[in-house]
């Protein structure tokens, strides 16, 4: 009856959004209530980006940085969503814990900046090589041990 949702919520999709300033002042206008977003922190660098660094790139580029939601909304609250070990929903760092599921082409074309990024063939060649050999168990294998890992999701 007022012509305004109580509350708005888009997730995982603002990077697609050709003008994000003017996408969030139109939920703003049309929002009497909460707005809840789930987006990426552009200069968060989980430990994919070590053998994709095209993925950090194509995040600047496409990510609003955590300020400008401020500066587009108003008053914010920021907070970590970790992403739980056994999450099978397909986006790009679901599989945090299980590096195997990289190499599975299927696998990465549930998440769309798999499509965007140059260099991929030499990056999960990379990761195939260091899971073979060791390697990533050395570097990143306390992550198998956690329940959660903060990949950068606000």
């Amino acid at each position: 009856p007022d012509k305004a949702f109580a509350a708005a919520m888009a997730i995982l999709t603002i990077h697609h959004w050709p003008d994000k300033q003017a996408g969030l002042a139109e939920v703003r206008r049309v929002t009497r209530g909460r707005i809840v977003l789930l987006t990426v922190d552009p200069a968060h660098r989980p430990w994919l980006t070590d053998y994709l660094p095209a993925l950090a790139e194509l995040d600047e580029a496409i990510m609003p940085a955590m300020t400008d939601y401020a500066d587009w909304l108003g008053d914010v609250q920021i907070m970590p969503l970790p992403v739980p070990h056994d999450c099978s929903d397909g986006f790009l760092h679901a599989y945090w814990r299980r590096p195997e599921a990289y190499l599975d082409a299927r696998i990465r074309s549930g998440s769309s900046s798999f499509w965007a990024l140059d260099g991929l063939e030499t990056g999960l060649a990379r990761l195939e090589d260091e899971l073979a050999s060791g390697v990533w168990e050395a570097r990143y294998g306390h992550l198998r041990g956690l329940e959660a890992y903060d990949a950068g999701y606000r």
